[in-house]
């Protein structure tokens, strides 16, 4: 099949959505956790969440538009802080029923029968069925005015993993702790691994 720019053009909203989202393949799943000043806890699922880099420890995101209300987004930047919580397979059906479109005062915590966790005193709440999780500071954010989205850029602060995960290289097993993936906007996946290779000379 060939996809001209005309034809994809010519799609209706939601079947271009579906087209382009799964061009990009898999990605990752991730709860972010916040909450506001009043402690009001939010809990969103995305998928654009990337390494930035090692030293220091960062991590971005994509969040879309602020055309309408973006708790997620909005207590991130009223606080400063979130975390970022993997999605495994016995709760990647509660993890995307936070996609839906809740009420400020309304927790998806609570509608999804997911656990609030704290850790270390730190002000943004975990997911504690998640088996692969870290608190992040803010520490800048852009406005992409070619769409719209806005940049979240964060630096780590402390990392849960479950013991035994991580490999004596610091390599963490994500199938041993049984992350899922996501393609498009809505299919969820599990993994195989294939093998892990030595690094690359000529």
């Amino acid at each position: 099949m060939h996809f001209t720019q005309d034809r994809i053009d010519a799609l209706d909203t939601r079947t271009r959505a579906h087209f382009i989202n799964s061009l990009s393949g898999f990605k990752s799943a991730n709860l972010i956790g916040t909450q506001d000043d009043q402690r009001q806890t939010n809990l969103s699922i995305v998928s654009s969440v990337f390494h930035l880099g090692a030293n220091p420890p960062l991590v971005g995101m994509i969040i879309r538009p602020h055309s309408v209300a973006r708790h997620t987004f909005e207590n991130i930047l009223q606080t400063g802080f979130y975390t970022i919580n993997q999605v495994n397979q016995f709760i990647f059906s509660q993890a995307h029923q936070t996609s839906a479109r809740y009420d400020r005062d309304e927790s998806e915590f609570d509608v999804t029968g997911l656990t609030v966790e704290y850790l270390m005193d730190f002000h943004a709440p975990f997911v504690k069925q998640s088996r692969l999780k870290y608190s992040v500071k803010l520490v800048e954010q852009q406005h992409l005015a070619v769409n719209g989205t806005e940049l979240v850029i964060g630096e780590i602060v402390d990392v849960y993993v479950d013991e035994g995960a991580v490999k004596a290289d610091g390599f963490i097993d994500l199938h041993a702790i049984d992350t899922v993936a996501i393609s498009g906007l809505d299919s969820y996946h599990t993994t195989n691994k294939l093998a892990r290779l030595p690094y690359a000379k000529k």
